[in-house]
Order: structure tokens, then C-alpha cells, then sequence
């Protein structure tokens, strides 16, 4: 492939900027405060804004594109992106920079009707097609195969290497992340109403589907296992649903440098459709596939919008768990009580605070300090995701941001 000396100039002057913000002190200084909240150590809540709706976020043509060939606008993408939270919103964040691995999938895809409230917002609205309704239907779930182009990677690791080589480091990396929802999967082939009425209806037939599901996505990390294509994710890497996952305790003892194991990474697992289910029924039908996942590896996130304050004692067997979402619909203080100084408390403000048709940063500074109070003593994240819109107004996450981190540094 060849780069334009157009586009190749765009994106060493990008490189460049991030090499400069990548050189601040303030980023050894943040990981270390990521790294103590991880470890449960004394330190300030830490803060992060992902999810973001980059559509509406564009002022002064920061985030307009002016490469010509596809390859180089999905890098400048990125680039732009990442000047620009920097500039306007890094809250804790930490600026570095990527080895995509494809497989075949499951084997079966949902089918949905879908309602769009903004052509350029990818947040939609989605009615799902049950495709699974008997025990044959199990049968659709199939195991993933693992395919890996290793001179297309290869090409691409020589083409960013000659791009920005003598600029930024360039790494081949594996997966860094295990992302396991089975129930956000389950629900979309089987039907939200479905799946959840027979919890009761039909428990034989969940358990089919959960069990099959289960051994599908284990048979994919296998493959990555045996085919060397995993990293270590201790560092500048998204942990579950939360933060940042610097920590001492990753890799684990006895580690090989170049051959990661499931136990050297951060695990995830989540029930989200289970926000009003019974903590027997999510026992039963997803902590007892879940912790079959999670047992693998060495640190563990649970949860992501589900309302987990009453739960905390069925969590509490789940392996090496570190951190728990705790979503915006949560009763904080029994949270705080449930959780105390165990694990490390992954708080989700309400992203509807910027989405409103008046923004008021005095009630989104109240919320946070309410919620700061009540959770003196934990160990805490304070994570703005789901950001669905800010009304074309990006200013109001520049405010949050500004009040969320004025905020913090009184609570350490």
C-alpha cells in the first residue's frame, strides 16, 4: 500500500502531538494513582470519560478529516480523537499507542428491527427476533475458529513502523481483553421477554443455551491460548466497564514474556439484562457460567448497568474479583455498606446529567458529591460512559469533566 505524501504528512504531524502529550510527566504520575486503586491502596477517586459521541463533538474542525485514503483516515481517527479528549476532557486518562485477530463468530447473527433517532448517532434502538425457541435451536451456536493473517499483520506492522517508527513505538500486540456478556448475546438471538420469562417457563431450555454458549466462547480463548495470541493487560488498557488496569499483581508469578496466560489478564464477565432478576436467579442462571470464565484469570471486573448493591454476597464468590460496576440505578449507601474497602467501587454517574434539554453542571456537581460523600472509605472509579448525546453542546462534557476532577482531589 501506498501512503500519499499528502497523508503521510497529516499523520506525522498528529504522531507528533502524541509523542508530545505522551512525554508529560502527569502520565507516569496517573498510572501510578490507576495502579494504587487497583491494588486497594490510599488514593484519590480516579476519573474516566469513554463511550463518547464523537459525532456531536466536533468544534473547530478539530475532528475533521483531511487524509484522502481509507487506511490513513481510520489512523487519523484515532489520532484526532485521542488529541482531542486530551485537549478538552482526559479527566485520568493516559495517552499511548494497537493486532486486530477476526473469527468466525457463533455462528448465528440477530435479527432486528431497528429505530434511529439521529442518522449519525451509532446508539439505536433495536426489537429483537427470537431465533432460539427449542433445544434444536441450541444447535445454531457454533464454535468460533480462530484466523490470523499473519502478512497482512505483518504488512500493517511495516507500514506504521515506516509511517511513525522514528515518532511513536509501534507494538503487535494480542488480545488484551476477554469481554464475556453471554446474556447480552442470549438475549438478542433469543428475545429479552423470552429469555427472561422462561427463567421460570423453560429453565431446562436457558440452561441448554447458557451451557452451549459457555463452551463456545471457552473453546475460542482456547484458541487464542494455543495460538500465542494473547497480551498482558496490566496497564493502559480498559478494564471491563471501568477504568484503567495498572496493578502490581499482573502478570502473575513465573510469567513468560512473550507467551501471556489468561492468568496474567484482567477477566470480565456481566449480567446486564438480570437488573431486576432475584439474586437466586442470577446465581443460578449466570454466576454459575460466569465464574467458569472468570476462574481463568488473574484479577476480575463484575458488572456493567446492571444495579449489583444488592448482590455483593453472591459476587463474593467469584474468583480473584477486584473491581463491581456500580450503574447509575444502584442505592449508594447500601452499595458502600456491601462493598466497603474490599474491591474497588466502579461508580457510573448518570450519563442523561449531559443529555438534557438545559444543561445544569450545579445538579451534575451536586450528584457527584452526594455520591463522594456516602462513599468515603471505598476505593473508587468514577467512569462517564453510555454518553448517548450532549445535544451538540460538547462544552458540557468539557464542564464535567473540569467539575468531576475539581471534585476528587477533595476525597482522597
Amino acid at each position: 500500500m501506498k501512503i500519499s505524501p499528502n497523508d503521510r504528512s497529516i499523520l506525522r504531524q498528529l504522531a507528533i502531538q502524541i509523542a508530545e502529550f505522551a512525554a508529560l510527566p502527569t502520565h507516569k504520575e496517573k498510572a501510578e494513582l490507576w495502579r494504587r486503586l487497583n491494588d486497594l491502596e490510599p488514593v484519590r477517586p480516579m476519573v474516566w470519560i469513554n463511550e463518547v459521541p464523537w459525532h456531536e463533538m466536533n468544534v473547530n474542525d478539530e475532528l475533521t478529516l483531511r487524509t484522502e485514503k481509507e487506511f490513513c483516515q481510520q489512523i487519523e481517527t484515532d489520532l484526532r480523537r485521542t488529541i482531542y479528549q486530551w485537549q478538552h476532557l482526559p479527566g485520568d486518562m493516559i495517552i499511548e499507542p494497537k493486532l486486530v485477530i477476526q473469527d468466525t463468530g457463533f455462528g448465528i447473527r440477530e435479527e432486528t428491527d431497528v429505530v434511529k433517532f439521529d442518522e449519525q448517532n451509532n446508539i439505536i434502538s433495536q426489537d429483537y427476533h427470537p431465533q432460539i425457541q427449542s433445544e434444536k435451536d441450541v444447535e445454531k451456536i457454533k464454535n468460533p475458529v480462530i484466523s490470523l493473517d499473519a502478512e497482512a499483520t505483518e504488512r500493517n506492522f511495516q507500514l506504521l513502523h515506516d509511517l511513525f517508527g522514528d515518532i511513536l513505538p509501534i507494538e503487535k500486540r494480542g488480545m488484551i481483553r476477554s469481554w464475556f456478556a453471554p446474556w447480552d448475546q442470549l438475549v438478542m438471538w433469543y428475545g429479552v421477554e423470552e429469555a427472561l420469562t422462561d427463567l421460570v417457563l423453560r429453565p431446562e431450555l436457558v440452561h441448554l443455551t447458557m451451557n452451549r454458549l459457555l463452551e463456545a466462547h471457552l473453546a475460542r480463548l482456547d484458541q487464542h491460548v494455543a495460538l500465542n495470541l494473547l497480551s498482558f493487560s496490566e496497564g493502559n488498557f480498559r478494564v471491563g466497564s471501568g477504568g484503567l488496569g495498572y496493578t502490581r499483581e499482573l502478570p502473575k508469578p513465573n510469567f513468560n514474556p512473550h507467551r501471556a496466560r489468561t492468568m496474567d489478564q484482567w477477566g470480565f464477565a456481566t449480567a446486564q439484562i438480570f437488573c431486576d432478576v432475584s439474586p437466586q436467579m442470577h446465581e443460578e442462571f449466570a454466576l454459575t457460567y460466569e465464574r467458569r470464565w472468570l476462574e481463568r484469570f488473574g484479577l476480575n471486573y463484575y458488572g456493567c448497568c446492571e444495579p449489583l448493591h444488592n448482590k455483593i454476597h453472591i459476587l463474593k464468590a467469584i474468583p480473584n474479583l477486584r473491581k463491581i460496576s456500580m450503574s447509575p440505578w444502584i442505592d449508594v449507601e447500601q452499595a458502600v455498606a456491601n462493598v466497603g474497602g474490599k474491591y474497588v467501587f466502579s461508580y457510573k454517574p448518570n450519563p442523561a446529567i449531559v443529555a438534557t434539554v438545559e444543561w445544569h453542571p450545579d445538579l451534575a456537581r451536586k450528584n457527584l458529591e452526594d455520591v463522594l460523600e456516602k462513599a468515603r472509605g471505598c476505593h473508587i472509579e468514577i467512569i462517564l460512559k453510555d454518553i448517548s448525546t450532549v445535544r451538540y453542546q460538547p462544552q458540557r462534557l468539557w464542564e464535567w469533566e473540569k467539575l468531576a476532577m475539581e471534585l476528587v482531589e477533595k476525597y482522597e
